[in-house]
């Protein structure tokens, strides 16, 4: 009976000595809009704008509507009201000369945090100004809602907002749909089927500000805000062949419930008896070259959706509020979902505890993203409800692959990785408890726990041996003494 005693005892011992994983899951808490995957494919709807569109632009058709000096006296009023939550800042002009203003809008605007970031653009298309009027009324209702509306709060406090309510003025203020030089800007952007603009002195100047901003700030999601029809577009928007086919990307499916986030919270998107569900591919809807939603994907590592939020591009300035509350609560929780969705966390070095800037990789889905340069924060977009298998690598550094399976809500996972040539065999655990996050102190001082951990149970092990050997020696001697006699 002893010997079994004491391996229960040594297994006891084991599993409480054993340092929890470093790499575990939990679900942030949040609110959400819908969480069914959909398996549907978009029909092959014409899309209402074509390259040919004539501009539906015009001096009447403006009134009513934030003109560009407008615009920009709006957008600095915002600054100045909300200043705890926003800051202003232009990336750059247009060929006109107008600034490209952005707001800001975080807990703590204009300080990089392990956060991730989102960016909206309105007005892409001259002809198209719904996107820019409504943008500037959600800047206003999160700054009017933020500690009243848990939306609101949730957007404020997690991730970093971007919003850019103007891409094109000078377009807007021509009335047609390309900039100043009659260019489309959504065929402007490099392409990864047929070379366009190799030569970046070749592009437009708003063209050049998007992609020297995203040099600058790593998003993970966004989107663009179009007119002319009802439905969320995501990539692929374009064809090796220009034949008009499903074309789907790596990320097909989170893409396709990001934009069924949009679709479903909108008034009636979801209800489009032309894109069923309301969203569609955009290979195929109809192929277009050089549109900035697929170079965001494939060289910013940004997720971009094309929302077109209203069947007429340029409606009377009387439906714009209607067309906000219709597109009020899709704007919001597509924000929320940079949070709500994937999984999150940081990469830290084994020896230093020190953040590494390296990459992560979902096995099976051939697309990778970077961690960001200064806290080595990834955020992974991810259908919710499913598997997946994590892979963590960084130059120098052993890789690590953690199981996790993703519930309803966001996962918080960090990684601890070892430089090559030690000893320390990788780990590979399912994450399923409520918080996977720790600290960098934590992280290194669970590290060098592991040797003590395990020298203690060598010696319990050894001193459970020698427990075994004393009390048989015990009994032996025991039954070999002479029995004692009694007397009356």
């Amino acid at each position: 009976m002893k010997i079994p005693f004491c391996v229960i005892f040594f297994s006891l011992g084991f599993s409480f000595f054993l340092p929890s994983s470093v790499a575990r899951g939990g679900e942030r808490s949040s609110l959400r809009s819908g969480t069914n995957n959909v398996s549907w494919y978009a029909n092959s709807a014409r899309r209402f704008l074509v390259e040919g569109d004539k501009s539906q632009g015009s001096v009447d058709k403006a009134r009513g509507y934030l003109s560009n000096s407008d615009l920009e006296k709006a957008v600095k009023e915002f600054g100045k009201r909300c200043s705890n939550i926003s800051k202003i800042y232009s990336i750059g002009e247009s060929v006109n000369g107008v600034p490209l203003w952005v707001i800001e809008i975080s807990d703590k605007p204009g300080v990089e945090e392990p956060e991730p970031a989102f960016k909206y653009i309105g007005n892409m298309h001259g002809d198209e100004p719904v996107g820019r009027e409504l943008l500037i009324r959600l800047a206003n209702w999160i700054c009017d809602n933020y500690l009243k509306d848990p939306l609101a709060t949730l957007i404020v406090d997690n991730v970093h907002l971007h919003i850019l309510p103007s891409m094109n003025p000078d377009g807007f203020s021509l009335g047609r749909r390309g900039n100043a030089n009659n260019i489309d800007l959504n065929r402007d952007f490099p392409d990864q089927f047929f070379p366009r603009n190799d030569d970046i002195d070749s592009r437009q100047p708003e063209t050049r500000a998007i992609m020297n901003w995203l040099r600058k700030i790593q998003f993970t999601a966004s989107a663009s805000l179009h007119g002319g029809a009802l439905v969320a577009n995501y990539p692929w928007d374009g064809t090796e062949d220009k034949r008009r086919i499903y074309y789907r990307c790596p990320d097909d499916d989170t893409f396709r419930f990001m934009a069924s986030t949009y679709s479903r919270s909108h008034r009636n998107m979801s209800l489009s008896t032309e894109f069923p569900g309301g969203i569609t591919n955009g290979a195929s809807w109809y192929p277009i070259y050089g549109g900035m939603q697929d170079w965001n994907y494939i060289h910013a590592g940004c997720f971009e959706l094309t929302l077109e939020i209203s069947d007429n591009k340029w409606p009377n300035a009387d439906e714009l509020s209607t067309l906000w509350e219709y597109n009020k609560m899709s704007l919001l929780n597509l924000i929320a979902s940079v949070v709500k969705m994937g999984v999150h966390g940081r990469i830290f070095s084994s020896d230093r505890g020190r953040p590494l800037p390296g990459s992560i990789m979902i096995k099976g889905i051939n697309y990778t993203i970077k961690a960001g340069r200064l806290f080595a924060d990834y955020h992974r977009l991810l259908t919710p409800a499913k598997g997946y298998e994590v892979v963590a690598s960084v130059s120098g550094y052993k890789s690590k692959t953690t199981g996790i399976l993703l519930g309803e809500a966001g996962m918080s996972l960090d990684f601890i990785l070892d430089p090559e040539g030690t000893p320390v065999e990788n780990l590979r655990t399912t994450c399923d408890c409520s918080y996977c996050g720790m600290s960098k102190l934590e992280n290194l001082w669970g590290f060098h726990l592991e040797f003590y951990y395990i020298i203690l149970i060598v010696i319990l092990a050894f001193l459970c041996f020698l427990f075994i050997r004393r009390m048989g020696f015990y009994f032996l001697n025991h039954r070999q003494s002479p029995k004692r006699s009694f007397q009356a």
